[in-house]
């Protein structure tokens, strides 16, 4: 379940309002002066696309009426919602969110109550995983703004990473009923999925991707979340066929790369899965993608790769954590220590992060995974509970709960759990289906 809600605010809360800015805003003083920042060079395959050339122009010639006009309020908002989009291609959302966010707060210096400069600043302070600040950012504009849906997306997607499961319910429903689009329906679908829901999920991303236009980013990754939902249910095929087409709607869209090298891990052809993961990580920088790796390395028995990448991956993760960005990478962390073992460490970051938004059901999940590993089993019951409370069926969650049941003695609630979450045959990552197979041997 990890990351995956920073998907949907990733993808959903640009779509929509990049035209609106673009088409109302005019120039004001807002007083900024260099708020604008350049543009990171993209690496590997991702910089010999043609879409690249245009996000360069675009934002070289907004650059330039900066330089001339610094108080230029379209080009600060245009600007904006370029650096989003930048951060969600690439991967780089630390740098991008504080760029974005710098263009937002000039336009808000001398137009405080302006609506987009508002929603973009409470879009990034979610990405930056400042959830209070962004929720309390999206409130002040829905009490002005109350019939326009994307506000309520995002208040969705801030409570729901606060943990406040009803109100993310209430909040998607006047979303959906004021514009039931494809923004709504994934929230619906995700909101369905954590309750659950898995059937009415698959429902509800299915008519997001209808809703989309194919080859269109958001749409594509509404159809890697369908195809992820298929793999919950054992349905590969359903899954690596949405995976394919996202990969020939968006050419090689490295989510759907991503989710076919899962499929090809899940077949045994580690080849296929480590060109697949390969290429998604020359695309777009993200980590999910060599953790990836290092399971396909794990499951060949190439132990000594499989940890020099968890390396990696954890030196990788300090570095992005240099300097004052504003960006909250704790939860992030705290699997990243657990990569290579060190399990003081995903502890003291899992706990800090805890101590935000106790409610929230991941974030349990996480805190009760680093205690099992610690050989601290009653300490991890009581979190896996908690992170038990939507009624999420999520199989990798039904699982981790199942073995922590069983190492605190309850072997009934164990066997249900894990009876449950392997039904329908799920894609699992490897090292958990190994020790998923130990556990129920032992519980025979």
């Amino acid at each position: 379940m990890q990351k995956r809600i920073l998907y949907v605010i990733g993808a959903f809360l640009f779509v929509g309002i990049t035209g609106f800015i673009i088409l109302n805003s005019g120039k004001h003083k807002t007083g900024s002066m260099h708020a604008y920042s350049e543009l990171l060079e993209r690496n590997g395959a991702a910089a010999q696309n043609a879409e690249w050339k245009l996000v360069k122009a675009k934002a070289g010639e907004l650059i330039e009426k900066l330089k001339e006009n610094p108080t230029d309020k379209k080009s600060l908002l245009t600007l904006t919602a370029v650096y989003v989009n930048e951060g969600r291609s690439t991967g780089q959302l630390a740098y991008y969110n504080e760029a974005a966010l710098k263009c937002a707060e000039a336009v808000l210096k001398n137009d405080p109550e302006n609506f987009e400069a508002l929603t973009f600043k409470s879009m990034i302070l979610l990405s930056q995983h400042r959830f209070e600040e962004g929720l309390a950012v999206a409130k002040q504009v829905q009490q002005k703004y109350p019939y326009n849906a994307f506000v309520y997306g995002l208040m969705v997607d801030a409570f729901v990473e606060l943990g406040n499961y009803t109100a993310a319910v209430e909040a998607a429903g006047k979303m959906v009923s004021i514009r039931p689009d494809l923004r709504s329906y994934s929230r619906i679908a995700y909101l369905r999925e954590i309750h659950g829901d898995i059937p009415g999920a698959v429902e509800a991303m299915k008519m997001a991707v209808d809703a989309g236009a194919p080859g269109d980013e958001n749409t594509e990754w509404c159809r890697v979340q369908l195809g992820k939902l298929y793999e919950q249910s054992g349905k590969t095929k359903e899954a690596a066929m949405h995976y394919s087409i996202a990969a020939e709607n968006r050419k090689d869209y490295p989510y759907a790369l991503a989710g076919l090298a899962r499929i090809a891990t899940a077949e045994k052809d580690f080849d296929k899965a480590l060109f697949y993961y390969e290429k998604a990580i020359t695309l777009i920088s993200d980590h999910t993608f060599k953790e990836g790796i290092a399971d396909v390395y794990a499951m060949m028995g190439q132990k000594g790769k499989a940890e020099a990448v968890a390396k990696e991956i954890l030196e990788q993760m300090k570095m992005s954590l240099t300097g004052d960005n504003g960006q909250n990478e704790d939860h992030e962390m705290a699997h990243a220590y657990m990569g290579v073992n060190d399990y003081e460490n995903a502890l003291r970051f899992a706990m800090k992060e805890y101590s935000r938004r106790p409610a929230n059901i991941e974030m349990n999940e996480t805190v009760a995974i680093v205690y099992y590993r610690m050989g601290e089993y009653v300490k991890a019951l009581s979190f896996i509970e908690a992170a038990l409370k939507t009624n999420c069926k999520n199989p990798e969650l039904l699982c981790q709960a199942g073995l922590i049941y069983a190492k605190a003695g309850n072997k009934s609630n164990a066997k249900e759990l894990i009876t449950q979450a392997l039904k329908n045959k799920p894609l699992l990552p490897g090292s958990l289906k190994k020790e998923i197979e130990e556990a129920l041997a032992s519980l025979k």
